[in-house]
């Protein structure tokens, strides 16, 4: 990690400090000494300082020494050591920017906790201020759940790697988690009480990319009024997730590889690198194998950042754990909307289950929560979920002939329960309509179902009203 840079401005030059010695036993901190801020330290540019100390000398411009300061960079913290009494002279080194005020007479007593506690303050407000600018999106869930095969191999992963410094790829569709698996990785991980800093690479226009990646120095660039730490540096000791890596473009690959490469990297506009300590985590939802065989996506970038990858399975995949999500965000929501509904009709079971989720966890939890708005029962229903999700579950349905069989094959309570349900809805519907001809609302009738809910569980079954008109079968 980076040793903070002091610089200590006094007109009488580093002979003049009683308290040199103290200074020097705060090394490996980097200090400085100038006789007047527009001597031979540029403090606005000289690839910045962490903290300033500034001596008060009788017959100096001590306010306006203060002023130029706090005018070359608002945000570098400055101790003021001096000799005056009163309240309202130190009052004055305060409104006008100074951290602190230290007596002289107490420098050697307390000038090493002043620096420690002014230095920690001062990091810790840039800290907060650069993450505010992180672009988080929000979780798909609280917390990890399911017990399906795949997921417990991903659990199984990253109790493996989470203790390591390794650099870690997460691969897997939209929605699936992987910020989550990150952050999971993170509080398992010896960094878990350092920063961890998300970064949504393509949701950052491309000409701000290097300033939020690296930083910059006031002045580097039009619009750069004042120093800002960049995001990287902020995860110092931590861990970067690089969220959607596969977005960056090809300029930017070729400066984040040398920064991982050497740990160092220099803010826009300074002149010397800053050590820096992180640990990657990269996701993607694209075909980043693809993207390198194509030369889309840097090939030694790819090997710096797959040291450990990842795979996330689609909620398609993941069997019996749709209907657990179902019911954990159903109560959840519930409980935000004030209400006992929570439970699922039998056929809106099925629906869930044969649907693809496309957008994976993401999804399901906002479809559900759609459900609890709109549902006026104690269980939601086929009624409560969209047309569409209704419409593509039908078509994706592959009900076994014997009901049976799914059971002895099934490992999982809500398989089997969808796949008997769904023989018996796929042969009650067809005999229901032979025997009504095809007349939806008689068959509505007869059922003692809203006309809307046997249009979808008849759409769900991907069964045509106008198959069986004109069936002689009717009665």
């Amino acid at each position: 990690m980076r040793q903070p840079r002091i610089v200590i401005v006094d007109p009488a030059g580093p002979n003049g400090l009683a308290y040199s010695k103290l200074v020097a036993r705060l090394q490996p901190l980097e200090v400085r000494h100038t006789t007047s801020v527009a001597d031979d330290i540029d403090i606005a540019q000289d690839d910045g300082f962490d903290l300033a100390i500034l001596v008060i000398r009788s017959g100096s411009t001590n306010i306006e020494t203060l002023d130029l300061l706090v005018e070359a960079d608002p945000d570098l913290p400055i101790v003021v050591i001096g000799n005056e009494d009163g309240e309202e002279a130190v009052g004055d080194y305060l409104r006008h920017g100074a951290a602190t005020y230290l007596p002289v007479e107490n420098a050697d007593r307390d000038l090493e906790s002043v620096l420690v506690e002014t230095l920690t303050a001062s990091r810790q407000r840039a800290t907060e201020k650069t993450l505010r600018r992180a672009i988080e999106r929000p979780y798909s869930f609280e917390d990890f759940l399911g017990e399906s095969p795949p997921m417990k191999a991903v659990y199984s992963l990253i109790e493996r790697v989470a203790a390591n410094s390794v650099d870690i790829l997460i691969t897997g569709e939209t929605g699936t988690g992987k910020e989550l698996v990150a952050r999971a990785v993170h509080k398992r991980s010896r960094r878990k009480d350092a920063p961890f800093v998300p970064i949504d690479c393509g949701a950052i226009p491309e000409n701000l990319l290097e300033s939020e990646f690296f930083g910059h120095e006031r002045g580097a660039f039009t619009g750069a009024d004042a120093r800002r730490i960049g995001l990287i540096e902020v995860a110092d000791g931590g861990t970067l997730f690089l969220d959607e890596v596969a977005e960056l473009p090809p300029s930017l690959q070729a400066k984040l590889l040398r920064v991982l490469q050497e740990r160092r990297l220099r803010r826009v506009g300074a002149r010397k690198e800053t050590p820096i300590d992180v640990r990657i985590v990269a996701a993607t939802s694209r075909d980043i194998d693809a993207m390198v065989e194509n030369g889309t996506f840097r090939r030694d970038l790819f090997y710096r950042i797959n040291v450990v990858r990842i795979g996330l399975p689609p909620l398609r995949q993941r069997g019996d754990d749709i209907g657990l999500l179902a019911e954990v965000f159903a109560s959840r929501a519930g409980r935000e909307m004030g209400r006992d509904t929570g439970r699922f009709s039998t056929d809106a079971y099925q629906v869930l289950r044969h649907y693809s989720w496309p957008g994976n966890v993401r999804e399901l939890q906002n479809v559900i929560r759609r459900a609890m708005a709109l549902t006026p029962d104690d269980v939601i229903g086929v009624d409560d979920l969209p047309d569409d999700i209704v419409a593509a579950a039908g078509k994706n349905a592959n009900v076994p002939a014997d009901p049976t069989k799914a059971f002895h094959e099934s490992s999982g309570f809500f398989t089997q329960k969808a796949a008997c349900v769904a023989e018996f809805e796929q042969q009650y519907l067809q005999e229901l309509m032979k025997r009504v001809r095809g007349d939806v609302s008689a068959a509505a009738k007869k059922a003692q179902v809203p006309r809307g809910t046997l249009y979808r569980l008849l759409k769900s079954h991907s069964i045509d009203p106008s198959r069986f008109r004109g069936d002689s079968n009717s009665g």
